[in-house]
């Protein structure tokens, strides 16, 4: 249980220093891990990005703060860290769905995001299906965007991604450029941008040879992967087997996570499908 008691450390600083411009990296040096590999588990284990996290709790105080009256708006705004009296009252409307002038009237509902607890059940009475492969250095050849994450992704991220890719054609052409041990589409996620609260995402294929007109590459270099069976439609199992990995898997296994890309493996031709069978790889060390 080593990786909760880390994360809740990391947790912990954060409450402290609500107040204050900390930044990923002090944040990841708490739980002893990468910004990198933190800004990971954390998204997996909570469903919310590191920033959405410490902008929810900030505005929640300041919505007990401006309850009592003790404070003007201008005060409160500088206090939690927004540049005007007006970007305070934005994300203060977005968050509660009043203004900060109402909370004064004592009008409308507030929304409170209590202080984080995380506690991971170590169960294990669901078998999880993986293997453990050693792969020699591949090529993966697609299309990358950056993609936001969080609250701030607003319909516009990785499903928007996906649809405009099957759409236009892209997405039938990778499947031609398979030519690796990998068979299937891939999905992979990597470089969390803490600042823009984005992810780089691809829509990829392994493929051996030339990198094809009108896309780039990714080089993965030669390490060992436990690849994880998905059987179900893909965007209900996929992000629950993501969950059962971090809170389960990891926590009763000895290995750590590479500093790598994170990569699903889509294999069947019907995602959607309830009996889809699909893939995670996860490198690890």
């Amino acid at each position: 249980m080593a990786m909760v008691e880390s994360l809740q450390r990391a947790i912990d600083f954060m409450e402290k220093h609500l107040l204050d411009s900390i930044t990923i990296e002090e944040i990841a040096k708490q739980a002893n891990i990468s910004p990198f590999h933190f800004q990971r588990t954390f998204m997996i284990l909570t469903d919310v990005t590191v920033g959405d996290y410490l902008r929810r709790r900030r505005l929640t105080l300041a919505a007990q703060e401006l309850s009592s009256a003790q404070y003007k708006i201008l005060d409160l705004a500088s206090k939690y860290g927004y540049e005007t009296p007006e970007a305070f009252s934005k994300a203060f409307r977005k968050q509660h769905g009043i203004a900060p002038s109402e909370v004064r009237k004592g009008t409308g509902k507030l929304q409170s995001y209590n202080r984080l607890m995380i506690q991971v059940n170590v169960k294990g009475a669901e078998p999880m299906n993986y293997k453990i492969v050693e792969r020699d250095a591949f090529q993966v050849v697609g299309v990358k965007r950056e993609c936001p994450c969080g609250e701030e992704a607003n319909g516009s991220g990785i499903a928007k991604f996906w649809g405009e890719m099957n759409e236009n054609g892209t997405a039938d052409k990778l499947v031609q450029f398979i030519n690796g041990e990998i068979k299937g589409i891939l999905g992979i996620t990597d470089n969390y941008n803490d600042e823009k609260n984005t992810v780089d995402y691809w829509i990829a294929a392994e493929h051996i040879g030339e990198v094809p007109d009108g896309m780039s590459s990714i080089d993965f270099p030669a390490t060992k992967w436990v690849v994880f069976e998905v059987h179900g439609s893909a965007p209900i199992e996929i992000p629950n087997t993501w969950r059962r990995i971090y809170s389960e898997w990891i926590p009763s296994n000895g290995y750590e996570i590479a500093e790598l890309a994170a990569v699903e493996v889509y294999i069947a031709s019907d995602p959607y499908h309830p009996n889809a069978s699909n893939e995670i790889w996860l490198a690890i060390k």
